[in-house]
């Protein structure tokens, strides 16, 4: 799922961009006071992949929050309670749960009379509702904006400081996650290209665990912008050869900055060995799927045809790389 106050964003050529939060501030201008001081939580580790006979993230997030209002002492388990947030949050796991769009909505705006800081319920709202791509990027800014403001009311006004690195992992900062990444597609979609991967960059810094898989919508997405040396960079932070993600852009990183050298060719050749289904889509020798598939195997049709779905551009705009990959994978299959 996916993301509203618009975040001022850095150049993505300067470095590692980050993208500032605002502070959390009442309507006259002053700022709001500081809330209690909290026991500071461990983060998570990073999961490994889930069975697909699991339940579905959302009944296992519903599941994670019962549990963790559960383990709150009792003092705070009835302050807990109280709090709109909480009631809204709750409405929005049965919203999800619905089968209709109809009883989706209805729900979310349930939820938000409640609590307008359920980022989550903006969120569906600007997916299910929006018409449009600049009214769901109107939708989704404020949907960060509530998520953001929602983080600093459950977590403490500094928690973007004191949690940098933990994001995540804990519950209450998933939201504004969720947001912000589909704000991030959003403005991709929109052209706004710089902005959009300047949230992707500084969503890893929240969370360089990187539960949420934004590394591989973010590397093809530099190679895009022919931002070279930040694209060598998250592949060699990350170094993950066996998925197709990394495999192919590795090798078409190489290739825009020397053509088809014998290091250029030996990555095409690794990056098709693990998926050779990669050549077809991308040639356009088979046709991609009317709908996009849910999740994937490494090497898989599927894992194939998100990697197309997110870099057939840079490739088709890359002079003489669809006639590389076609000689290479002749070659090699």
């Amino acid at each position: 799922m996916g993301p509203p106050s618009q975040c001022e964003c850095c150049s993505v050529s300067e470095g590692r961009a980050r993208v500032p939060v605002s502070k959390n501030r009442r309507k006259d201008g002053t700022k709001a006071p500081k809330p209690a001081p909290r026991k500071r939580r461990k983060a998570e580790t990073s999961p490994a992949p889930l069975p697909e006979d699991l339940p579905p993230r959302v009944a296992m997030e519903k599941m994670m929050a019962n549990l963790q209002r559960s383990l709150l002492a009792d003092d705070l388990l009835g302050e807990a309670e109280a709090d709109p947030l909480h009631a809204a949050q709750d409405i929005m796991y049965d919203a999800w749960e619905c089968g209709t769009k109809r009883e989706r909505v209805a729900l979310a705006k349930q939820a938000l009379g409640i609590s307008d800081l359920c980022a989550n319920a903006w969120l569906l709202l600007a997916e299910e509702e929006a018409k449009g791509v600049v009214e769901r990027r109107a939708a989704l800014e404020r949907a960060v904006a509530a998520g953001e403001e929602a983080v600093r009311h459950v977590l403490g006004e500094e928690a973007f400081e004191e949690e940098e690195g933990h994001f995540w992992g804990i519950l209450e900062t998933r939201p504004y996650m969720r947001a912000r990444a589909a704000l991030a597609e959003c403005l991709w979609e929109m052209g706004d290209r710089d902005e959009a991967v300047a949230h992707w960059r500084d969503m890893l810094r929240l969370c360089p665990n990187d539960n949420m898989g934004l590394r591989h919508v973010l590397a093809p997405k530099l190679l895009h912008l022919n931002l070279f040396e930040a694209t060598r960079e998250l592949l060699d932070e990350y170094e993950e050869p066996d998925f197709a993600e990394w495999g192919y852009t590795d090798a078409l990183l190489k290739y825009k900055q020397g053509g088809a050298t014998s290091v250029a060719n030996k990555a095409l050749v690794a990056a098709i060995k693990n998926n050779p289904h990669v050549p077809a889509y991308l040639l356009g020798e088979k046709h991609l799927p009317n709908q996009t598939p849910p999740h994937y195997a490494l090497g898989s049709k599927d894992e194939a045809v998100l990697y197309v779905l997110s870099s057939g551009e840079t490739w088709t705009s890359t002079k003489g790389a669809l006639t590389w990959l076609s000689e290479t994978a002749k070659n090699t299959l």
